[in-house]
């Protein structure tokens, strides 16, 4: 049923009764920050507030009606004083007490009587004057809640002429479910186990929150250095509703849990302002949801916070100074290509320059860069978005993923007429790239005349700087020629042990190792020649392969040689 009025009408009755946000703050059924979302939300879709903050599931709609009911000076009717038996109200049109959630509370026996009303927007000047006509005289409307007013009303009027009631029924109990979870959702229990969790991930560093429904009980795991480790168990009886709050945060639709959805929210925590990207689909038992944790930290976002040798990043930043060509960063999903193309665009001077961004979705948000965000769903891909990029004289167009040849083409065609393009592939390798892009359809020749340079990256577990201990000269030599290179005198290798302060791991935080693949003379030359028949000896890496560069890392006490072994021998 359509709520037709709410908080609007009533608030312009008395402009000196106390708005409903004032009120729902002084009962403490809304924080500051919720009720500034809400607002917020009004100001860009429209609508009554109460509807908004019942629909977001910041405030259960007992809640918000009793406010209003207080503020209106009127009762609030609930279902239990509602009649037993169906009305009589031959006097009034059944479409009409449907249309506008009336729900009569007494007999119209004659003509002289006059029953009271129930009605989610008492103080409706056309409501009563539409009864004035009707009875002679303005009826009592009381307030009640629309989930209570619309289940009798459809009781009492539509589903005694459905010929199927089973169905009807079921349909109610599912709405009837979805309001409950609505309720729990916005209780103090739910928000305060919420909070929590999110809490205990921030604390930990966490990137990801993982909440998985099984048979007997719910999961919380978080991801921390890319290890996932449980931090909570959630009763199965609870679960919804947990999901449910998440999902209100995130502005997602609590009743659908058939299919799966993407949202995202921002989130205050430790005086931390970050971004969250949530995911949800169903499962056996439940839904899944996995929430993204991006923190608002751009300082972070620089080429030096990322661990780069100096012949590395002295390439690098030459590579990002050429005004046109192709720059890929390539990695398994999860290896910080993302952050490392952000931190390249810092780089960039924005102030000077027209940057256009594809992104599914957007990660962060960075002065200077126009971001649009591909929607498949309604046909804006990224080869449709960069048809319509080339238009808008960019000098750097940044695609967050290379997924077919359509969009490598596209990208090629830019290179090749003035801008610079940087992208991301997923591949194992800097010269998997190049194989890659062979394989997508694009021709050699224009690949040697596009791509300036590729740099393929895994993320490591940082060494704990409170525990970490030398290893033995034996244990160090070993190490050392696992790597393929040989130990000089005076040089240390760690080694993992375990504390408090690293949750026993011995690892703390991460970093990346890189091989940066540089389009020589000689390169193009092989690629010409061999095409997608590429071997791992054809590159020019400005400070060696993926293990070179990892085995440097080691010396420098950041990580262990087992740590490099397990992400640089992967091979495509």
């Amino acid at each position: 049923m359509k709520l037709s009025a709410e908080v609007g009408e009533v608030e312009s009755v008395d402009l000196a009764a106390p708005r409903l946000g004032e009120m729902l703050l002084a009962d403490q059924k809304l924080s500051r920050n919720d009720l500034e979302r809400a607002l917020e939300v009004q100001r860009s879709m429209g609508g009554r507030l109460g509807r908004l903050l019942i629909s977001l599931g910041l405030v259960s709609e007992i809640d918000v009606y009793s406010a209003l009911s207080r503020q209106a000076g009127l009762p609030l009717v609930r279902q239990d004083a509602f009649p037993k038996e169906k009305p009589d109200t031959s006097r009034l049109n059944t479409s009409f007490l449907l249309a506008n959630n009336l729900l009569p509370l007494g007999n119209a026996e004659d003509a002289e009587s006059t029953p009271d009303f129930a009605s989610v927007d008492p103080k409706s000047a056309a409501l009563r004057d539409a009864l004035r006509l009707v009875f002679g005289a303005a009826p009592r409307v009381f307030f009640g809640l629309e989930s209570e007013i619309s289940n009798q009303l459809n009781a009492w009027y539509v589903q005694e002429s459905e010929p199927d009631g089973e169905v009807v029924a079921d349909q109610f109990e599912a709405s009837e479910f979805i309001e409950h979870l609505r309720d729990m959702a916005s209780e103090a229990p739910i928000i305060q186990r919420v909070s929590h969790i999110l809490s205990q991930a921030v604390a930990a560093q966490a990137s990801d929150i993982h909440i998985e429904t099984y048979e007997e009980k719910s999961v919380v795991r978080i991801r921390v250095d890319g290890e996932l480790y449980p931090i909570d168990e959630i009763d199965n009886k609870d679960a919804p509703a947990v999901v449910s709050r998440i999902k209100i945060l995130s502005q997602l639709d609590i009743a659908e849990r058939r299919m799966p959805q993407d949202g995202r929210t921002k989130l205050r925590v430790h005086g931390k302002e970050m971004d969250s990207r949530v995911s949800t689909i169903p499962t056996m038992f439940g839904e899944s949801v996995v929430m993204r944790l991006l923190e608002k930290n751009f300082d972070l976002l620089s080429l030096e916070s990322l661990h780069f040798t100096p012949p590395t990043l002295k390439t690098m930043r030459q590579l990002l100074s050429v005004p046109h060509g192709i720059f890929l960063v390539t990695g398994p999903t999860g290896s910080g290509k993302s952050t490392t193309l952000y931190a390249s665009m810092q780089e960039l001077e924005g102030e000077n320059l027209k940057i256009l961004t594809v992104e599914d979705p957007v990660e962060y948000r960075l002065q200077w860069l126009n971001q649009v965000q591909v929607q498949p769903q309604i046909g804006l891909t990224f080869a449709k978005v960069l048809r319509s990029f080339l238009r808008q004289d960019p000098d750097v167009i940044m695609i967050g993923e290379m997924r077919d040849g359509e969009t490598a083409e596209i990208a090629v065609q830019a290179a090749l007429t003035g801008h610079l393009v940087m992208s991301t592939l997923h591949t194992n390798s800097a010269l998997g790239a190049i194989v890659r892009l062979i394989n997508m359809g694009v021709e050699p020749y224009l690949i040697t005349a596009s791509v300036i340079g590729v740099l393929a990256q895994r993320l490591v577990r940082k060494l704990c700087e409170e525990c970490k201990a030398p290893l033995l000269p034996d244990q160090a030599q070993a190490a050392a020629a696992s790597l393929g290179v040989a130990m000089e005198e005076g040089q240390t290798i760690y080694r993992s042990v375990g504390c408090p302060a690293c949750r026993g791991t011995g690892y703390r935080g991460r970093l990346a190792v890189h091989e940066l693949l540089v389009m020589t003379e000689d390169v193009k030359k092989v690629v010409l020649e061999r095409g997608s028949s590429l071997g791992s000896g054809d590159g020019a890496y400005a400070g060696g392969n993926l293990l070179q560069d990892g085995a440097t890392k080691v010396f420098k006490g950041l990580t262990t040689a087992e740590e490099v072994l397990r992400v640089a021998r992967q091979n495509d």
